[in-house]
């Protein structure tokens, strides 16, 4: 079974910096896509930024020049560097990966799968 823990979310003042990780582990064949998702008090559960194999990223518009997502394929792990940090950043942030497995001795999936979330607090 597949797991996505996340870790480096805490409190920080507007103007601030954090970097999240999302580490997957189990017995993973590749990775497709790896993303993080938010949900701030009260809103839905919106993209932030996304990578996929290639290389490729996409980022939501309200944080475009201030987050970088990257990812490194040898490690399974997921980065998002958060800068310039707003107090309309605050949420829970949630690793997501599709990700092909082994099963049984094949491959297999994508599977879609989530990390616990980790909050990020801004405010002064």
């Amino acid at each position: 079974q597949v797991q996505l823990v996340e870790s480096g979310g805490g409190a920080v003042q507007p103007g601030g910096s954090l970097r999240l990780s999302c580490a997957a582990s189990g017995n993973i064949a590749t990775i497709n896509f790896m993303g993080w998702y938010r949900q701030g008090p009260g809103k839905e559960r919106e993209l932030v930024a996304s990578t996929t194999t290639t290389g490729s990223t996409n980022y939501a518009d309200v944080v475009k020049g201030r987050f970088t997502i990257s990812r490194d394929n040898a490690k399974n792990t997921a980065y998002l560097q958060m800068n310039t940090l707003k107090p309309e950043d605050t949420a829970v942030y949630f690793c997501n990966a599709q990700i092909f497995e082994y099963r049984y001795g094949l491959r297999r999936g994508p599977f879609n799968y989530w990390g616990q979330g980790t909050q990020v607090t801004v405010s002064s």
